[in-house]
């Protein structure tokens, strides 16, 4: 396969007709619709985006994590809301919305497959929450605090690193037995439907972990040695 990388002067339709994934990176960046004919780089000053970052993050997704420079220079603060907005998209409408798939494709029962399909589901959303709370509250306030140039000495981006841990098997055994077990009475149609949603669920779970490890974690990297520098600096005035 061809990889193929977009520059600011590409239209930023042409993004989405390559690659409809990108319709969440666009909306995790707070860039609207309606962007005519604009180019990525006129499109992204109109919504107040870094260019630059936008497209780091839409290269690193469309190129499958290949070949990605990881010493470029990416806006922190806009790397930032792209990935707060992707935990407001996984824990308020993607995991929600499959959930209520799951209950109408099934006849609910505490006896048989289906309470067991809803209980993996549940465990696995409370995982998924509570990993994302522990970025919310602790990883992501760390470097806000970097970025306001605050000395924070108890943490370091690499014990976040070292801990990033993807809670993906309750998932799998989820969709194992949806695959295996599927309820004789269950609307197969809606049942289905919810299991591509979770499948793909896992895939944009999958991209969101690689882009905090490996856009996110060497900008913070950079950001640490740089505020070291400047301690040692004052330090030796």
């Amino acid at each position: 396969m061809i990889e193929r990388k977009y520059h600011p002067t590409d239209k930023m339709v042409s993004l989405i007709a390559d690659n409809y994934q990108l319709i969440q990176v666009l909306s995790r960046f707070g860039i609207p619709m309606g962007f005519s004919d604009k180019t990525v780089a006129e499109v992204c000053q109109d919504s107040g985006v870094d260019c630059d970052s936008f497209l780091a993050v839409v290269n690193f997704i469309v190129n499958g994590y290949n070949n990605f420079d990881s010493s470029a220079e990416i806006s922190v603060q806009a790397l930032l809301q792209f990935l707060r907005q992707s935990h407001v998209y996984f824990l308020e409408y993607c995991l929600p919305a499959i959930r209520r798939k799951l209950l109408d494709s099934i006849q609910l029962r505490t006896s048989d497959v289906s309470f067991l399909i809803l209980k993996l589901f549940d465990e696995y959303v409370k995982e998924v929450t509570t990993h994302m709370n522990y970025e919310d509250e602790t990883v992501f306030a760390y470097v806000s605090a970097l970025l306001s140039g605050e000395s924070v000495e108890n943490y370091k981006i690499t014990t976040y690193s070292d801990h990033h841990d993807q809670v993906g098997s309750k998932l799998k055994e989820l969709k194992s037995i949806i695959i295996k077990y599927c309820p004789t009475d269950a609307n197969i149609n809606l049942l289905n439907a919810a299991l591509y949603d979770i499948y793909r669920c896992e895939e944009e779970l999958e991209s969101h972990c690689h882009v905090e490890d490996c856009l996110l974690v060497p900008a913070i990297m950079r950001l640490e040695k740089r505020e070291k520098e400047r301690l040692i600096t004052e330090h030796d005035r």
